[in-house]
């Protein structure tokens, strides 16, 4: 496996996904926002979110070197969120991606990770586009995609989906 290390903000750790992270991305995925805005992974217990970090995170860390972290807060070490940089299927380069527990949301996490995963895209990784999906209906997604440069490209639908989704691409000129 490829060397993947820990990255930081001023407030945060971003630290890649891990089987030990099941109970966390459980709860994350079960999150009101996260059903309705992101879609039902069907991670309904601890052996499913296990699962999922196994078969879906860790074999593209294992192939690009990137991928998912979880959002960690220095100040008491609080599993928060995650961000990452994402090979999606149906979508055409990287994407990012981001999403927090409830009561971590509107406190600047959310710019503060996001901002670190698209300059490590950038800079570490060589990624010069990259995409970035929303529903329609995430308004606050909307905004930091926008805060963080993104543009508004074009409406899709990914494969396996019905619902038609935002894209927005970022180019580093």
């Amino acid at each position: 496996m490829r060397e993947i290390k820990q990255f930081e903000t001023e407030r945060l750790f971003l630290i890649p996904s891990a089987v030990e992270d099941a109970d966390f991305v459980l709860e994350l995925m079960n999150t009101p926002k996260w059903l309705k805005y992101i879609g039902d992974r069907n991670v309904n217990t601890k052996e499913d979110a296990e699962k999922y970090i196994s078969e879906k995170m860790l074999p593209q860390y294992e192939r690009l070197g990137y991928g998912n972290f979880t959002v960690v807060r220095k100040s008491d070490g609080a599993k928060i969120g995650s961000c990452g940089l994402y090979d999606r299927e149906g979508l055409e380069g990287i994407d990012i991606g981001f999403a927090f527990l409830p009561e971590f949301e509107g406190q600047g996490y959310g710019y503060e990770s996001s901002s670190k995963v698209l300059e490590l895209a950038l800079k570490k990784y060589g990624i010069t586009q990259l995409n970035a999906i929303t529903s329609k209906l995430n308004l606050g997604s909307q905004k930091l995609l926008e805060k963080l440069g993104f543009k508004f490209d074009k409406y899709i639908t990914l494969p396996k989906d019905k619902e038609e989704i935002m894209l927005y691409s970022f180019k580093n000129i």
